[in-house]
């Protein structure tokens, strides 16, 4: 009786452990299963990262690319070229990219399909700003004061490469803001011709006190062969952060006004206010509304 009862007592033991290990192991073996499962994931890739040994520059710098659907190194077909200043994956890179990808769907046919060089930021008051004669702001920011160095750089190394490299055609635009805006603007108004293609979103004009308003550009008139279309966008912004007080949107009338004195009848520019925007959130939406009023003429609705 003794030994029927050990025998009864061991088979529910085994029962019960068994029911144990069924509960404490089974989501062990259903992970190691989903993992498998998650074994055949991949990377989503957005473009490629391509670099340039930039002698002008004396520094290598990182490019991001998009390639739009449908190219092919093989074929010969080309496509415009969007230059982004601060094109850094953690900048405006993707979501300009995202704008540009959806303008370019057959069903909505705004903007051609178009390489996008997303240039990543190194150190943007060097690189944007040329030199200041307000001595708080060269002591405040050592590095400043080399745009013309950077204006070089794309000039005679970046667009060389990317035409050399890439399927582009001679449609090239530049996308600029805050200090980048800055930058588009002074390349305007010294060498227009690098661009054909201007979008403006809220430029730190106020630079050395507005100094770049000051320029005289009747002489590029001569200098401008192409047709050239701007868009200039400014939010609400209020006063900027200098020690005389200037106004970003006044500033950004400023400017449409020194370009519409290039008297050209090969520029157009395009003044839009974006009052429920900030210098924080303008970028997205500017872009948004440049591509409406920049590409008008492939619209087929």
């Amino acid at each position: 009786m003794h030994i029927k009862k050990s025998l009864v007592d061991l088979q529910m033991n085994k029962f019960i452990l068994i029911c144990f290990c069924s509960i404490a192991f089974g989501p062990v073996f259903a992970q190691t299963n989903n993992s498998k499962q998650q074994d055949k994931s991949k990377p989503f890739v957005l473009g490629v990262i391509d670099e340039i040994q930039s002698t002008v520059l004396a520094e290598k710098r990182i490019l991001n690319i998009y390639l739009p659907e449908g190219y092919n190194q093989n074929d010969a077909k080309k496509y415009p070229v969007i230059y982004l200043l601060d094109g850094s994956a953690d900048e405006d890179f993707i979501h300009i990219v995202g704008l540009v990808q959806f303008n370019s769907f057959e069903w909505i046919n705004q903007v051609p399909k178009s390489i996008v060089v997303g240039i990543a930021t190194v150190d943007r008051r060097r690189d944007f700003t040329f030199q200041t004669s307000i001595k708080q702001d060269a002591i405040k920011y050592p590095t400043t004061g080399h745009s013309n160095q950077f204006i070089s750089f794309i000039e005679k190394e970046l667009q060389p490469y990317i035409e050399a490299k890439y399927h582009s055609n001679t449609d090239k635009t530049i996308i600029g803001q805050s200090l980048g805006g800055l930058l588009a603007s002074e390349i305007l108004l010294t060498k227009p011709g690098l661009f054909n293609r201007y979008i403006i979103v809220s430029p730190s004009l106020w630079w050395n006190n507005g100094s770049l308003l000051n320029k005289n550009v009747s002489s590029l008139n001569q200098s401008i062969n192409h047709q050239t279309d701007i868009y200039i966008g400014v939010g609400k912004e209020g006063l900027t952060p200098t020690a005389i007080p200037r106004v970003m949107e006044v500033d950004a009338n400023l400017l449409v006004e020194k370009i519409k004195g290039i008297k050209s009848k090969l520029v157009k520019v395009n003044y839009d206010y974006l009052p429920q925007e900030d210098h924080a959130t303008i970028m997205h939406q500017a872009v948004s509304n440049a591509f409406k009023l920049l590409y008008p003429s492939i619209q087929t609705k």
